[in-house]
């Protein structure tokens, strides 16, 4: 899948620039490091999906019909 497609409105959408980086010139360090802020970014936004769902749920609850 070609990043235009996830992402056609939004070229400079830092997450666009991230996955068009070059990354031959990284080291294995540096490669590992990504990975690991790359890790927690996504703990990150599924700590905020599921934060999000509950209180979507909550807020269902409440205004049940």
């Amino acid at each position: 899948m070609d990043l235009d497609d996830l992402f056609p409105s939004k070229p400079d959408d830092p997450l666009v620039l991230l996955a068009r980086q070059d990354l031959d010139p990284m080291s294995g360090e540096e490669l590992e490091a990504r990975i690991e802020a790359l890790t927690a970014e996504i703990a990150r936004v599924q700590a905020h999906m599921a934060q999000a769902a509950q209180h979507r749920s909550a807020a269902d609850a409440l205004f049940k019909r």
